[in-house]
């Protein structure tokens, strides 16, 4: 007991000396009393933040262990769980690494007085990704919010992987296999786009643009590529009506209608409703042109005209800014998904046909103003109908 008194006092004798030497100024020294306190504040201030570290990595190395040996154990009994369970753990730090990237641009915008149409293209392209990622991905980690609410995460990710998982949460075999399917959704469309213009070139009064139309119509459905220059020929018919993004819809099916109210006239009392559903259904509308941007076309249409203008005039100024870039600056997995983005399916061709295909998709965006962003929508038909392996050919 005397002992350990004569190292307290000792170690208060060394405190106070330290104060003492610590605490001197050009006019003389604190008050003794100043100084003992003050060094063993600091002192005690220095071992709690020491100690409150030493926990912290303590609990840390421990909970790192404990999930170590939870998935060791999971990948030795439950292998196919504990795929499922890694890929979800993997998604979430992909996500959470995307919010983080985005608040970074946010930020930046902000404080350099940034515009949207002014940012780099990966940027642009982040931000639009993450948000259409979120749309999906909100109810996914909601969720997962509750304690063992993740199990039913896990049953979710594996009945209904595409429907319900965005791609963080996909794994490379799954990757490759819903964009596929997603892309043979997309081609579905191609032919009522197709018939569509055809029926539309007989509206147009201008001979020489409606003969335009008709052989690039033409060009296409024989399957033949078109090039970027017969693409721009026919560029004034999509500003406005017949073909304008804002027209397309109503015009379109009130001529249709007025067409077959003619020949019903004319005709016995013999017409058939299904024959009037058939016709409209071929001609074009929002509704043909939607998922060609993966949008639903089950809205109203004016919902689906504003969605489809707003995401058509997001498309070219990323084009815009994927030309201030170069293409010729990408890797090889950013211009494939560029042309997926964009109607191709990049899985089934060459690297050299994606750049060259993203060429000519370029030297039609970069000549068009925002008035004709129709055009751009239908050139992911146009384009990509006849590329190589699309299943719009067969």
């Amino acid at each position: 007991m005397a002992l350990s008194c004569s190292r307290l006092c000792s170690q208060l004798s060394l405190i106070r000396l330290w104060g003492l030497r610590t605490n001197r100024t050009t006019h003389g020294v604190f008050p003794p009393s100043v100084s003992c306190q003050a060094g063993l504040s600091l002192c005690k201030l220095y071992s709690s933040s020491k100690v409150k570290q030493g926990i912290g990595r303590h609990v840390a190395n421990k909970l790192q262990k404990a999930n170590a040996k939870y998935e060791s154990f999971l990948q030795r009994r439950f292998p196919r769980f504990f795929q499922l369970y890694h890929t979800f753990m993997e998604g979430f730090k992909l996500l959470f690494r995307d919010a983080n990237e985005v608040r970074r641009i946010k930020v930046q915008m902000y404080t350099d007085g940034v515009q949207r149409r002014d940012l780099p293209y990966r940027d642009l392209e982040k931000l639009r990704q993450f948000r259409r990622n979120m749309i999906k991905a909100i109810p996914l980690v909601l969720i997962s919010i509750p304690p063992f609410a993740n199990y039913l995460v896990f049953v979710l990710m594996y009945f209904f992987p595409r429907q319900l998982l965005i791609p963080h949460f996909w794994n490379p075999k799954q990757q490759l296999q819903f964009r596929g399917v997603y892309h043979s959704l997309r081609a579905q469309h191609h032919r009522p786009v197709l018939e569509g213009l055809q029926r539309t070139s007989h509206q147009v009064k201008d001979g020489q643009l409606q003969g335009r139309l008709k052989d690039l119509c033409a060009k296409v459905q024989n399957g033949a590529n078109p090039k970027a220059s017969e693409i721009l020929a026919v560029r004034g018919l999509f500003s406005g009506p017949p073909l304008g993004i804002r027209r397309m819809s109503v015009e379109h099916m009130v001529s249709e209608i007025s067409h077959l109210s003619g020949s019903v006239q004319t005709q016995s009392a013999g017409f058939h409703i299904p024959c009037l559903g058939s016709r409209l259904s071929s001609w074009p509308n929002q509704r043909h042109v939607s998922p060609l941007l993966f949008l639903t076309p089950r809205l109203p249409g004016f919902l689906i005209g504003l969605r489809l203008n707003s995401h058509a005039l997001e498309l070219l100024q990323l084009d815009r800014a994927l030309s201030r870039l170069g293409p010729h600056q990408l890797s090889e997995a950013e211009l494939r998904h560029a042309c997926y983005v964009r109607g191709l399916n990049a899985d089934t061709v060459g690297i050299s046909q994606c750049r060259e295909w993203l060429s000519q998709w370029l030297q039609v965006s970069s000549s068009l103003k925002d008035s004709e962003v129709s055009l751009l929508l239908h050139s992911i038909v146009l384009l990509s109908a006849n590329s190589a392996h699309s299943p719009s050919r067969h």
